[in-house]
């Protein structure tokens, strides 16, 4: 029998709590626990299609998007685990309006924000799809957390990540010391280190924009678009187009391979004038695992992803990630400076 090599994330969870003897171990139950749900959800997306459950649940989300029914088992699951796990003290979803409570009695002292199941739309057509959430620490005092624990700036989070489920189901998270991806042996049940210390390519290979949405850009965007299109003259050859339509899924592809994302706002979205993507679920925990990769993130005015302070649950920004140098060529096109 061939010996198994690799190390798991259990096991890189806890070497990371041994370098902080002041540590309790709550946060590393909380993401051992956030762990198992992602096994539970990647079997039953890997399952989808033999157990009819594509398609749309008929209910409606807060944010007036149809759900799927796989989104409904995504969030139901992330909320049974989280609930009485004893680390979190109040949760908020995508999915749900409102914030979430723990169970009386299990509160602990963080808090989670989660998408249960991003590019739910692309569920049909057998793309790539994702979890994504970014933890807290409680502030507020007493048992019970409230909603100004979740409203906290990007910078102010201790963990971030994302689970993508596609050719295979992959695990990327940050407490604050670099990236590492974990690849799940199915055969096992158990994610082992796949991507330690992940760095995002310096020079990029790839942008990622709807250019489906060309007629509504503003001029920053074409005018940046239309430079990504030259000859880059230190590779002899333009960026390329790759744009899934999954932020999880297209994030992680530049995150690996080089590249910049952008969702700007646009004159098709003045209904949603902040932008499309939401902060709390989106927006800040790509940009913690952006910087401990050695990448940003800004809006398309020029704001730091990670210092802005969330006013309400929903909020929608502009977004704009990937490695500095892009990134900063972005600012440029879009202040004009």
């Amino acid at each position: 029998m061939i010996k198994r090599r690799g190390v798991t994330v259990s096991r890189q969870i806890m070497d990371s709590q041994r370098l902080h003897p002041e540590a309790t171990g709550d946060l590393s139950g909380l993401l051992n626990e956030l762990i198992v749900a992602a096994k539970i959800i990647s079997a039953e997306v890997n399952m989808a299609g033999l157990a009819e459950i594509l398609g749309q649940s008929g209910k409606t989300n807060i944010q007036g998007e149809k759900v799927q029914k796989l989104d409904d088992f995504a969030n139901a699951t992330v909320k049974r685990r989280m609930e009485q796990c004893g680390y979190v003290c109040i949760m908020t979803s995508e999915e749900e309006e409102e914030t979430i409570p723990v169970l009386e009695g299990y509160e602990g002292k963080y808090t989670l924000a989660f998408d249960p199941l991003d590019g739910s739309s692309n569920i049909d057509v057998n793309v790539s799809i994702g979890t994504i959430f970014s933890v807290h620490r409680k502030l507020s005092e007493g048992r019970k957390g409230t909603a100004s624990d979740l409203l906290q700036k990007g910078s102010q989070q201790v963990a971030a990540g994302y689970i993508i489920y596609g050719s295979s189901t992959m695990l990327v998270y940050t407490t604050g010391e670099g990236v590492h991806g974990f690849t799940l042996d199915p055969s096992v049940g158990e994610f082992f280190l796949s991507h330690p210390d992940i760095r995002i390519p310096e020079r990029a290979k790839f942008y990622s924009i709807n250019e489906a949405n060309t007629n509504y850009w503003f001029e920053g965007t074409k005018k940046y678009v239309e430079y990504l299109k030259e000859i880059d003259k230190a590779t002899g050859r333009p960026y390329s187009l790759r744009y899934i339509g999954t932020l999880v899924a297209d994030f992680h592809r530049n995150l690996i391979s080089g590249g910049i994302f952008l969702y700007p706002r646009d004159r098709k979205t003045t209904s949603k004038p902040e932008g499309k993507l939401r902060l709390l679920y989106e927006a800040a925990p790509m940009a913690m695992i952006a910087r401990e990769a050695g990448g940003m993130a800004i809006t398309d005015d020029g704001r730091d992803i990670l210092e802005i302070e969330p006013e309400y649950l929903h909020q929608r920004v502009p977004l704009i990630i990937g490695n500095c140098q892009d990134v900063e060529m972005a600012r440029h096109f879009y202040l004009g400076s």
